[in-house]
């Protein structure tokens, strides 16, 4: 459909009481309909991003503009981010620079452009250009001189953050051992990482459900820290590490003076070996440009006192009798293409728990959606006969559980304890199989959601031990999914990795 035709309709809908399931419709129309011509002939639809834009950005409301925030950023920013090729890297630059652009422009976009003015950039082709010359930029770090503090920016996503960052926060400690590292992303990072005392977590949220300029607001805030922690070190002596985080959304959005900023283009089709892991290109690309070749893999810093509860917890169930202690998680991040279903995940606890004294502690994830889906689950398992639990980790478990199912809620650090402490973890691609791997614990990824051959490669978790995947094709005939084959296929790997002998104390 021409835009024009689009236009009309989103004019008729304005005049009426505006509807959120019906600029949900529309949005979504549009933006696969931008991806449809994009798809076929590599044809660049401005129209259709700019009417995107106004959509998420005509009211104040955030029930009438998250639905065109989510048609843009979750169809087509996550379609051109998610295929690691060079063109559709380039089309994210200029999708991304017109949104930009776009919200300077209106009223609530003042603060954004004063502040893009101060960075002396005026327009959208400098921002094009800016994000150009920094992927081409091969600048070394200044490892030779005296480093104060290092910026580094958060990926946003738990797993990312695992999988990338803390490759980052090892390889710059040790360049610069005298260096702070300013950790900035979101509040739960200290769960991770605060077990690290010279990592420094200064907090600022990103907003994935937000409309425009919520998800930009956060730049701001970047900003308002680096002047903060610049106050205490001359700029000079700091540096700014990007790990393509959607706080500059993805190298876009200006924070540091271009001869101390390093970016790491994650998404390069042309950089990097098809074969890699995040983790190995993060290592590959400190390589490059700090002249030293070294190679840490990913890791968490979980502070003690969840450590301890884990130990306990576990303790307790082994000295019930416990011989075999999974941990599992079926949380998909609000992604639903990477679950496979409730058939496989009842199936898979139900043939798990066929071995003696095993325990299953199943973590009901995060929000009202996933507890409802995991007690859901519980509830299947009940029924089948076999014992079933619910707890919360700071309670810890008092009743005499040898083989069952323990239902848990528990925060990220918490449930990041228990993988460390527990004999293997299983669940879909999501945070939890990137701890696993960084804390060395056997894991088996159940991943769908996707095809493409160097997404599944790059996002698999990686770490010193066994980490392991079960790849699902749920997009091109999810109705042929077989259920008994997938499980024959997690069992099969388990036994390869050792998944079913006896755990240890």
């Amino acid at each position: 459909m021409q835009a024009s035709s689009y236009r009309n309709k989103w004019n008729a809908l304005k005049e009426k009481k505006v509807d959120p399931e019906a600029v949900g419709r529309l949005s979504r129309e549009i933006a696969y309909s931008f991806l449809d011509y994009y798809l076929k002939d590599c044809r660049y639809e401005k129209e259709y991003i700019d009417l995107l834009c106004e959509m998420t950005t005509f009211s104040e409301d955030t029930q009438l503009t998250s639905p065109g925030a989510q048609a843009l950023f979750g169809i087509i920013i996550e379609s051109l981010c998610d295929d690691f090729e060079e063109l559709q890297t380039l089309t994210y630059n200029q999708v991304m620079t017109q949104i930009i652009s776009y919200c300077r422009q209106i009223p609530g976009g003042r603060e954004l452009d004063l502040t893009l003015r101060d960075f002396g950039i005026y327009s959208s082709n400098e921002l094009l250009d800016r994000i150009q010359k920094i992927r081409l930029d091969s600048s070394p770090l200044p490892c030779n001189e005296d480093i104060g503090k290092v910026f580094l920016l958060s990926r946003v996503t738990i797993g990312a953050d695992v999988a990338v960052t803390s490759v980052f926060m090892q390889r710059l400690m040790k360049i610069y051992p005298e260096g702070e590292i300013v950790l900035i992303g979101g509040r739960n990072l200290s769960e991770l990482y605060g077990g690290n005392p010279r990592i420094q977590i200064r907090s600022v949220s990103y907003s994935k459900k937000g409309g425009l300029l919520q998800r930009l607001s956060s730049w701001h805030l970047v900003l308002q820290i680096i002047k903060e922690e610049l106050a205490s070190c001359p700029i000079e002596k700091a540096i700014l590490v990007d790990s393509d985080s959607r706080l500059s959304q993805l190298g876009i959005l200006p924070l540091f003076p271009l001869d101390r900023y390093f970016y790491f283009d994650s998404r390069s089709d042309t950089s990097f070996s098809k074969q890699m892991s995040m983790a190995e290109l993060a290592n590959s690309w400190l390589d490059d440009i700090s002249g030293q070749r070294d190679f840490c893999f990913p890791k968490v810093w979980i502070p003690g006192s969840y450590l301890e509860g884990a130990t306990r917890f576990c303790k307790k169930l082994r000295d019930n009798g416990a011989q075999k202690i999974i941990i599992i998680n079926f949380g998909v991040g609000a992604n639903p293409r990477k679950r496979v279903g409730r058939p496989l995940e009842e199936k898979l606890v139900m043939t798990l728990l066929r071995a003696p004294n095993t325990v299953i502690v199943l973590d009901k994830g995060l929000g009202e959606e996933e507890l409802v889906s995991a007690n859901g689950l519980i509830g299947l398992v009940e029924k089948r006969g076999y014992p079933v639990y619910h707890s919360f980790f700071d309670s810890g478990t008092n009743a005499e559980i040898n083989w069952g199912v323990i239902g848990l809620q528990s925060r990220i650090g918490q449930m990041g304890a228990l993988i460390a402490k527990g004999d293997e973890f299983i669940g879909y691609d999501s945070a939890c199989q990137h701890i696993a791997a960084a804390v060395g614990t056997p894991c088996v990824t159940i991943f769908a959601g996707s095809n493409n051959m160097r997404f599944v490669r790059r996002w698999s978790a990686f770490g010193p031990k066994n980490s392991n995947i079960v790849h699902v094709d749920t997009l091109s005939d999810p109705s042929s999914i077989e259920v008994d084959d997938i499980i024959s296929r997690i069992m099969q790997v388990r036994s390869l990795q050792g998944g079913e002998c006896a755990g240890t104390s």
